[in-house]
């Protein structure tokens, strides 16, 4: 406890981030909200003196918005899709590294890299992995497959459209759940890892006397007591998934999508990006809360349920 004389020091201390958080942080969501229930607010009218009324028209037409739906459902369909896996992968690839001692620093080390490197750079490395190059109008024959079509040819399968014009929806979404997964992947072995190295090994030793099969000790000692780390990286999971956008522009840029079918790809966040593009700052600001009460209501719903298996 600080004595109550010297209070006014932790206060002074304590000051400067504060301010941060009250001018970065309190003061946009805040005018967020304010802008939202503004009927069509837009900045550069507000800077000529337009007074603007206060109602639920920007909400509206965000719900009433031909795209509004298109990318509601690519933002939930990636969600759904990569989320599970990503978790699934990580918990089997942390349980083999903290299995093997040899090389285990140097194995970390690699997982970890994809979490330090650019978004963008990624995807453009991703994009060049899928790309065809001199890809003929009967979608048959092309100069370059690229080296994913060249695997899946090595092995006796037909070249896929994967990104370019022409491509298909499913073709697409492949991609960016190979991509999101993939990118999602270090964060969370490495969450996972310090939980089973955390983990009691008079557990396992008590496990190894009784005679316990490898996959009867995996379901009933190492997922129940790595459980609240499992709980974490699904919610932080959901929560960065509904937020995604950095990777469709990494692989598509701009048009998130193929040149043929812009903004196919396009997410929530995309829509919000979209409206500031267009100077529709009450509409983005009623997009953002929208999606702001959606990942809110996907977390306590996760809460809830993930609750009742979580074991600390």
């Amino acid at each position: 406890m600080v004595d109550n004389k010297q209070q006014w020091k932790a206060w002074l201390y304590l000051s400067p981030a504060i301010v941060l958080l009250l001018v970065f942080t309190v003061w946009p969501i805040f005018n967020t909200v304010r802008m939202s229930l503004l009927e069509n607010y837009s900045g550069l009218k507000a800077a000529g003196g337009a007074v603007f009324e206060f109602g639920f028209g920007n909400f509206e037409k965000v719900v009433q918005y031909k795209r509004f739906k298109e990318c509601l459902t690519n933002t939930v369909l990636l969600c759904v899709l990569t989320v599970p896996i990503s978790t699934l992968l990580a918990l089997l690839i942390a349980v083999t590294l903290n299995s093997i001692k040899p090389l285990q620093k140097l194995l970390q080390t690699i997982f970890f890299l994809p979490y330090v490197t650019n978004s963008i750079a990624i995807g453009m490395v991703f994009a060049a992995m899928f790309n065809i190059i001199g890809l003929r109008p009967d979608g048959i024959n092309a100069d370059t497959w690229g080296i994913i079509n060249n695997v899946i040819q090595f092995f006796g399968g037909k070249p896929v459209n994967w990104i370019n014009q022409g491509s298909q929806y499913w073709a697409n979404m492949t991609v960016m759940v190979v991509y999101i997964v993939w990118n999602a992947l270090p964060f969370k072995i490495l969450v996972l890892l310090g939980g089973l190295q955390s983990i009691n090994k008079q557990y396992y030793d008590a496990a190894k006397v009784d005679g316990t099969s490898r996959r009867r000790v995996f379901s009933r000692i190492t997922v129940p007591l790595l459980s609240p780390m499992l709980a974490y990286v699904i919610i932080t999971g959901f929560i960065g998934g509904f937020k995604e956008y950095t990777s469709i522009v990494g692989i598509f840029g701009e048009t998130m999508g193929p040149p043929d079918a812009a903004n196919r790809l396009n997410t929530m966040v995309g829509f919000i990006y979209d409206a500031l593009s267009s100077n529709s700052q009450g509409r983005a600001s009623a997009a953002a809360l929208i999606l702001f009460a959606i990942i809110l209501a996907v977390t306590l719903f996760n809460n809830m349920v993930i609750k009742k298996h979580t074991h600390y």
